[in-house]
């Protein structure tokens, strides 16, 4: 029996029965005790293995209930365009690129955004200038936009009289030309006829994010497809292989895609199926688009506009799916961002369940479809005040990202004015009873978590403004913080009894920090690394010295 004991330090549990303690020990991936030095080293007897933390603080290991893990490590091989401030320096970045490609391959990349370039698009001709002879493709930071150049446009022809696909939109200058902004659905006319990235390259990108999340004290991750339909099998394939090779050092929750559902249903395959490395979590649909692409689906005009977005799915279709689903007992998992996709949404899920019990009632030999994870929505990013208390009420689950609320704030200012004041709304979900399972959505933002913790409880960017945070009051403790980090993810993927706080029978998942996060100004949080990521009680990574 292998046992380590971490004493010496404060550990915060988020155990309510015992909220702190001052040593821990692991046995064989299980935690052994919790308690006082002495306590802990009569549990684990003298043979164990021991860590003086000498005052570092220890919690439980944290999740991203949301990123696209195999993405983040492919764009840290692209053209990465997330800091720059203008259209010049993201068109040096990607002439520089450019240079370094093979002869025939295609230019790569992605996290621009125009609104942090003053909020006009760029466009097919912009990109020519600097790369002319090549196609080009570069998706937006939300992965709801894409930008093409005038070779990628031929060579997926696409010219002024290639319908707008259903759910999607080309973008076109008044004399009805190709822009080169393709918008949701509307990207897979270029990004099909890319040649997408092979089994080798996409494990070496997994295992680069990877790592890079366990330097984080990233111990379980949540992985839901993207736009693109086929993230969904590959991502499950590929952690599969890791986790047969003895690779896979981080649990991860794999969502399934919505093309995918009728082999899943005839596979028998249900949400919770697996093992404590590699689960599969839900039915992931996009009900809208995005804010930044101006395609979240709302119920009224956005402010200046003369639209309300884009849905990006019928309410038939998504009813359907989600009646299928929840009957075949697989969850769903909706990308919602405008209050209306969030309405319709939370109408569908209402609706799927009223069905399936009004079934079970009048048949007697009935067997409804039960869920062992709970539904949610990723995003809501802005839900109609109406709406909130259906979250508690449905039992859906609000899977958010804290670092979306100062990463958008100005965009979100622009285009919904007051509406903003429930607009990422923690707190008001939060005192609505509903349960929240907080993430990155990386590499839409950044994979560092200590980013989110930071922004729900300051609502500041990490420069402190705006000075007393946007919309203040809908900030959180750091507790209740540390809560959708590590709880609230536990519950959503059914495994509130093996992990999400720090308890003997738990699994041994946790990090060690540099800083004591409840002893630091707040306005530090985001300053916070990671010494040590214990996984299984075994020792991951270890920040170098």
């Amino acid at each position: 029996m292998t046992t380590l004991i971490l004493y010496n330090g404060p550990i915060y549990t988020l155990n309510p029965e015992q909220p702190q303690a001052r040593a821990i020990a692991v046995r064989d991936g299980r935690i052994l005790a919790v308690g006082s030095e002495g306590k802990v080293q009569a549990a684990a007897g003298s043979r164990a293995e021991t860590i003086n933390l000498s005052g570092r603080a220890v919690i439980p290991g944290l999740t991203d209930a949301h990123v696209h893990i195999t993405w983040q490590g492919l764009l840290a091989q692209q053209v990465r365009l997330a800091d720059t401030h203008s259209l010049a320096e993201a068109l040096q970045r990607i002439a520089a690129g450019a240079k370094n490609l093979l002869p025939g391959a295609w230019l790569r990349g992605g996290g621009w955004s125009h609104t942090a370039w003053g909020g006009q698009w760029p466009t097919r001709t912009d990109l020519d200038r600097v790369c002319p002879d090549r196609p080009a493709l570069l998706v937006r930071k939300d992965g709801h936009s894409t930008w093409v150049n005038s070779k990628a446009l031929e060579l997926a022809g696409i010219t002024a009289a290639t319908p707008d696909p259903a759910g999607g939109q080309i973008q076109r200058d008044r004399d009805g030309e190709p822009t080169g902004i393709l918008l949701e659905t509307a990207q897979a006319l270029v990004r099909d006829i890319v040649t997408p990235p092979n089994t080798d390259e996409r494990l070496k990108a997994l295992r680069l994010a990877l790592h890079e999340a366990l330097s984080y004290g990233l111990t379980s991750l949540h992985i839901p497809p993207g736009t693109n339909p086929n993230d969904g099998r590959e991502a499950l394939h590929d952690l599969k292989l890791l986790r047969e090779r003895g690779e896979l050092s981080v649990r991860c929750l794999a969502h399934l895609a919505a093309t995918d559902l009728d082999a899943a249903i005839a596979l028998g395959v249900r949400s919770g199926l697996g093992d404590a490395w590699l689960r599969i979590g839900g039915l992931k649909i996009f009900a809208d688009g995005s804010l930044g692409s101006e395609t979240a689906e709302m119920l009224t005009h956005y402010e200046g506009r003369r639209h309300l977005g884009i849905a990006t799915i019928s309410v038939e279709e998504l009813n359907d799916l989600v009646l299928r689903a929840n009957q075949a007992g697989i969850s769903v998992v909706i990308h919602a961002i405008g209050d209306a996709a969030n309405r319709k949404v939370l109408d569908a899920i209402e609706g799927a369940r009223n069905h399936i019990k009004s079934t079970a009632a009048r048949a007697e030999n009935a067997t409804p479809g039960s869920l062992s994870l709970p539904n949610r929505i990723e995003h809501a990013q802005i839900v109609h005040p109406k709406d909130i208390g259906r979250f508690a009420a449905l039992n859906v689950i609000a899977s958010m990202q804290p670092i979306h609320a100062t990463s958008d704030m100005q965009t979100a200012d622009e285009l919904w004015g007051a509406r903003c004041a429930t607009a990422y709304a923690l707190r008001t979900l939060h005192e609505a009873g509903a349960t929240l399972a907080f993430g990155s959505d990386a590499p839409v933002e950044s994979l560092n978590p200590w980013l989110g913790i930071h922004a729900a409880v300051t609502r500041q960017r990490t420069d402190a403004t705006p000075p007393g945070g946007w919309y203040p009051e809908q900030s959180l403790s750091l507790m209740d913080t540390f809560r959708g980090f590590c709880i609230g993810p536990a519950i959503a993927s059914g495994e509130a009894s093996d992990k999400g706080m720090l308890a003997p029978g738990m699994l041994g998942d946790l990090a060690v920090l540099t800083m004591d996060p409840f002893e630091m100004n707040q306005a530090n949080l985001h300053t916070i690394s990671v010494d040590m990521t214990i996984v299984d009680g075994k020792i991951i990574f270890e920040r170098p010295t």
